[in-house]
């Protein structure tokens, strides 16, 4: 199968479900290697389309056109963390990634795409039980959240509740 089949039956499946595909199941069903899975991802998102690498696997933001972002700059503890993402949620958002401006290697950006409380469940457990530190550890704390919602009434109800509960910084970035 040529490349450009293979990409097509990959934007394929990314395109029938709403959950993560994982790259290990990609590479599977299209007897290649994970490698190659990375690399044809990687000509997708370069012509255009919207795929998140998230911890769960490859995810294609189908709503990426027609939702509001924001970047906000937030700073909470470690124990804070699943409180922080419920609230975005809670109050209509979904968390795009995790954003953190390291002193040597520039920005770093992760891929989270949560959307309900149970891909925030699954993300704490999956931080708790990981001997990897959350890149907001790298900053004491401080990081940003590429936030999604369906209005900027709803981003600003998030980012209000936040701020509430004392996690927002001084400064947002509109998108």
């Amino acid at each position: 199968m040529d490349g450009d089949k293979r990409r097509e039956l990959i934007l394929g499946c990314l395109n029938e479900t709403s959950v993560p595909i994982s790259g290990t199941y990609l590479s599977k069903e299209l007897k290649v290697s994970r490698q190659i899975i990375v690399q044809d991802v990687a000509l997708l998102r370069a012509a255009g389309y919207d795929i998140l690498a998230t911890a769960r696997g490859y995810i294609l933001n189908k709503d990426a056109s027609v939702m509001k972002k924001r970047v906000l700059l937030v700073k909470h503890t470690h124990t804070e963390l699943e409180d922080e993402l419920n609230t975005i949620i809670d109050n209509g958002g979904r968390v795009r990634d995790v954003i953190i401006a390291h002193p040597i290697y520039g920005e770093l950006v992760g891929d989270l795409m949560l959307k309900n409380r149970r891909d925030i469940k699954q993300f704490v457990e999956k931080v708790n039980q990981s001997d990897a530190a959350p890149l907001m550890q790298l900053t004491k704390g401080v990081h940003m959240h590429t936030i999604e919602a369906g209005s900027e009434e709803e981003l600003n109800i998030i980012e209000e509740e936040l701020h509430k509960k004392g996690y927002m910084k001084n400064t947002t970035l509109e998108e």
